[in-house]
């Protein structure tokens, strides 16, 4: 496999599935990692990596979104399935075979869906790697009200063009997914559109899956996933409402 895709896979998290101060239950058919308070009119879906929801720096991300009066909520789109780097029998692209980001796009339907029947009446999404495919498709359908990218995996200049939405994509400047270069041309794409609201940003020192695979004890790594964590929310805040 070509260092193009070691990038999704290095410094694999430690899967804990009680992590979190939230809950899992079912939402649109899928396990759903859920945190914040029901009553909240206002969600914001998050899409995971290829490690999936039981990831704890994912999980305390939808917390701290939680905690600023979202209603957040962390599907299983893997079905209990995530990437395993340890299983030899099923490298990235044979079990991406089974977890594509199309179908993970489908899946989402009925989660905004459910979201809507509890009352919600305003949906973000934020998107991690693998989940910045389906969070760009979720804005290309206007199925959300505003999105954010965290370094996107496989999208494309063609999606950013489809998206009429407030939308915020967080880059890495050491990134061989989505490499600055890429993520200059979505911001060049959006700078055109100027009834979209954008902000497009290359973190300086960081590498792709820096803002849920950072080193706890690293301070440099947690202040740069802090930062872009405050950026995500900020954007949130402002747009879904």
């Amino acid at each position: 496999m070509s260092g193009h895709h070691h990038q999704c896979t290095e410094n694999p998290p430690n899967l804990d599935p009680n992590s979190g101060s939230g809950h899992v239950e079912k939402l649109g058919n899928l396990d759903t990692y859920v945190s914040g308070s029901t009553h909240s009119k206002l969600a914001v879906l998050l899409v995971s990596h290829v490690f999936g929801y039981e990831t704890p720096n994912l999980r305390k991300l939808a917390d701290k979104v939680a905690e600023a009066g979202f209603y957040a909520v962390v599907p299983d789109f893997f079905h209990g399935d995530p990437y395993n780097p340890e299983n030899q029998d099923r490298p990235l692209p044979i079990w991406i075979k089974d977890h594509g980001q199309e179908k993970g796009f489908e899946e989402s339907k009925p989660i905004v869906e459910a979201l809507k029947n509890k009352g919600i009446t305003s949906i973000g999404a934020a998107g991690f790697c693998w989940g910045a495919k389906v969070a760009v498709e979720l804005a290309k359908q206007k199925l959300v009200d505003a999105t954010v990218l965290l370094h996107p995996s496989r999208v494309t200049v063609d999606d950013i063009k489809g998206v009429n939405i407030p939308i915020a994509v967080l880059g890495a400047k050491f990134d061989q997914v989505s490499p600055p270069e890429l993520v200059r041309q979505f911001e060049y794409v959006l700078a055109s559109k100027s009834e979209v609201k954008s902000v497009v940003k290359i973190f300086p020192s960081v590498k792709h899956g820096w803002t849920v695979r950072y080193n706890e004890n690293d301070p440099s790594e947690v202040e740069a996933a802090e930062e872009a964590h405050k950026d995500m929310l900020a954007w949130l805040t402002n747009h879904v409402k």
